[in-house]
């Protein structure tokens, strides 16, 4: 095979360049990161609409922006699956109202959010001869990223589903209030409850 016909190498999971902006807005090339269990589950990329092309790979999706990643849970509802565009409009949004109440970049913002909402300890149910038993466990950081991500969409809905509250600004309040680790936030009180649960079954 002559050079000309050789095949081009498949482009990285997260994609595109880190010099690049999210939304043509936000600078992804300087995040920190508190938590060194999970960063290297917390990828950050300007890409935010991959079309799915490593969801049917294995562990993948670690690789994926946790924008959009975010994004995909958000559209996890009965009226809102399959709504990307709708969903992506919402989470730009929310960033803007995030940064003129912070003046923070919202990208930092999210990962500090997913780093403070993720808990770090579970139970697990355990027979023994008939008798289910809670036992606590360690959770490994991809679950801890996948719950973070889960409690924050589902606090954004809670709190905007049927209410007056857009969206954008349900989903802007759960990510300060989590980045802050404000406990009335829906999602630290998840993380705060699961742990709670596993302290008493130790």
């Amino acid at each position: 095979m002559s050079e000309q016909e050789q095949p081009e190498p498949e482009a990285p999971a997260g994609g595109g360049d880190l010099s690049a902006k999210l939304f043509g807005t936000w600078d992804v090339s300087e995040i920190v990161y508190n938590d060194p269990s999970t960063e290297r589950y917390l990828s950050v990329t300007p890409i935010a609409h991959t079309a799915g092309r490593h969801a049917s790979k294995q562990f993948k999706k670690s690789e994926i922006s946790v924008v959009e990643r975010l994004t995909n849970r958000l559209m996890q509802t009965e009226e809102n699956t399959g709504k990307k565009q709708q969903t992506l409009k919402i989470v730009r949004d929310a960033f803007e109202i995030i940064h003129d109440r912070t003046e923070e970049n919202p990208v930092q913002v999210l990962v500090s959010a997913v780093e403070n909402a993720a808990p770090r300890e579970e139970t697990v149910r355990l027979k023994y001869g008939g008798i289910s038993v809670p036992k606590a466990v360690d959770v490994a950081p991809q679950r801890r990223v996948d719950q973070a991500l889960k409690f924050i969409a589902e606090g954004a809905y809670n709190a905007s589903f049927k209410t007056p509250t857009s969206a954008a600004e349900a989903l802007a309040s759960q990510l300060i209030g989590a980045a802050n680790y404000d406990v009335q936030t829906y999602a630290v009180s998840q993380k705060e409850e699961k742990e709670r649960v596993a302290a008493a079954a130790r």
